[in-house]
């Protein structure tokens, strides 16, 4: 059973946009936390950007803000990650996340994507 699917991973130039999908279900889109991590060769899986349920609350990480916009989008049950001045850096398989919490705290099943390979390079 497919829980998120993800979409949009393409190699793009630098200065580039991308946006990036991930479609689940009705019962998890509507009571979860939305968020997008990352993971580069060689470096632990960070968190990119996260949206609380009610959109009221979003978070991203330091060297994406500005240039990366998280967005949630209930008539399809899909979350996007809109990356826009894109730099060599980013490059990554960027991986959705589904998950319940409490602060920091994930409650709960947490459910992931596949990934989706960003490459970003001349």
């Amino acid at each position: 059973q497919v829980q998120l699917v993800e979409s949009g991973g393409d190699l793009v130039q630098p200065g580039g946009s991308l946006r990036l999908s991930c479609t689940t279900s009705e019962s998890i889109f509507s009571t979860m936390t939305m968020g997008w991590y990352r993971q580069a060769p060689g470096k632990e899986r960070e968190l990119v950007a996260d949206m609380s349920t009610d959109r009221s609350v979003a978070k991203y990480s330091d060297s994406v803000k500005g240039r990366f916009a998280i967005s949630r989008n209930y008539a399809k049950n899909t979350v996007y990650l809109q990356m826009n001045n894109l730099k060599p850096e980013d490059t990554a398989v960027y991986y959705c996340n589904a998950r319940r919490v409490l602060g920091s705290l994930t409650l709960g099943q947490e459910y992931w994507g596949q990934g989706t390979q960003v490459t970003v390079s001349s």
